[in-house]
């Protein structure tokens, strides 16, 4: 029976999704620059915090330009090029990165690499909705999140044995990573393009993504969900340090249980949950949830606790983010995905580059509990506004007959 159902969960992908999930699984198998980049700055190239922390916000801001620019440039030349040309030319800038030693030399070094590595996220949004079909598409990019979760928990691993020998390996070993998945792209995975009456449809300014005030709307509200969750992976494990005083080694098994529960459940939840439920509802009811994790770390004391937080968030991860791939790309036509993609992978990379400058500022002034009971609000305004925006496009339907 369970095995029947994990076989039906991942029955009915293209062959071009699975073979696109290989190359993303390649490339974030190189995931090993960004999460020691603090470290090599401070400890290898010793630069004081202050300095480290301006070149990490230029590689935050050159993925927001990247993200920016990697969707105009799908909607011009599409998404396979533009994957090509941000594996190819990232994983040159992650080895000419690791040549500079200079302050200056890297806050431009890092800024541009940001640019062209981020470039990649709004085209392979783009490409999995190409690749897939309406009916599978959310479990198509559940796919796509898997690969990118079972990279990330190799990647780190092996950076941080490398880093034990030479933290110069990591930028060779990130940079031929890109270019490994750039080949595998070229090799194995077809070109896809829009369908030939999708061709016809053209660009209008009122077609933009920046002039569809409900999305953008629906970006702020997916904006304060991502600085909740981005607290996961930032405030949260100095919570577990400095209040529990937890070992790293069971902060690492905290954290490594979000991984390992996507991997196991995700597919299978989507699966039931694809095509059945309104996208916006799942998100509300995601929102509530993450809510609710950090409504647990302000009344309850213990380690189980903190066990059931990361749970409840987990689930929450798993009902809200891939459904918001979904709502994205439903918004938007063959001819304008990049924009709209690229509108929302900017919304994450600034809630990454906000979520640890917001939460550190709050803790060293206010303490931890102020920061939770932010998250709270911002994730049930979040959850308010996505059924706010389901209300009102259900009375549009109703109206229009639909």
């Amino acid at each position: 029976m369970i095995i029947q159902l994990y076989r039906t969960a991942y029955s009915g992908l293209s062959r071009s999704i699975w073979l696109l999930a290989v190359v993303m699984f390649i490339n974030r198998c190189g995931t090993m620059v960004i999460p020691f980049l603090g470290v090599y700055l401070t400890e290898s190239l010793h630069l004081s915090i202050d300095k480290s922390g301006i070149v990490m916000a230029l590689f935050g801001v050159g993925s927001i330009v990247g993200t920016l620019l990697g969707g105009r440039f799908t909607d011009q030349w599409g998404a396979y090029r533009v994957m090509w040309i941000s594996l190819g030319l990232g994983g040159i800038m992650f080895i000419i990165v690791g040549q500079l030693h200079t302050f200056p030399s890297l806050c431009v070094g890092t800024f541009l690499l940001g640019s062209v590595a981020e470039a990649f996220r709004p085209a392979v949004t783009a490409a999995v909705a190409l690749y897939s079909s309406p009916e599978n598409r959310t479990r198509s990019y559940s796919l796509n999140r898997l690969a990118l979760n079972l990279g990330w928990s190799i990647g780190p691993a092996i950076g941080g044995w490398l880093a034990s020998v030479d933290y110069s390996l990591l930028f060779w070993a990130d940079g031929f990573s890109c270019l490994a998945a750039a080949v595998m792209l070229w090799l194995i995975l077809p070109k896809a393009s829009a369908s030939p009456d999708e061709k016809k449809a053209s660009v209008h300014t009122s077609d933009s993504a920046y002039r569809d005030y409900q999305y953008l709307l629906f970006m702020i509200f997916v904006t304060l969900f991502a600085i909740s969750f981005f607290q996961l992976f930032s405030t949260v494990p100095l919570y577990y340090k400095q209040v529990y005083h937890l070992p790293e080694s069971q902060i690492g098994s905290l954290m490594a249980l979000n991984g390992v529960m996507i991997v196991l459940i995700e597919m299978v939840l989507v699966h039931k949950l694809e095509n059945r439920f309104s996208p916006l509802r799942l998100m509300a009811l995601g929102s509530v949830l993450v809510a609710t994790s950090y409504f647990i770390f302000n009344v309850s004391f213990g380690v189980l606790y903190l066990v059931m937080a990361m749970i409840t968030a987990t689930f929450a991860e798993m009902l809200a983010m891939p459904f918001m791939n979904t709502y994205a790309i439903q918004r938007s036509k063959p001819h304008n995905r990049g924009q709209y993609t690229a509108v929302y992978t900017a919304s994450w990379s600034i809630a990454q580059i906000t979520a640890p400058l917001m939460g550190t500022q709050f803790i060293s002034r206010f303490g931890f509990s102020s920061v939770w009971w932010m998250m709270v609000a911002f994730c049930l305004t979040a959850a308010l506004g996505f059924l706010l925006i389901h209300r009102k496009e259900q009375k549009f339907l109703k109206l229009s007959g639909k």
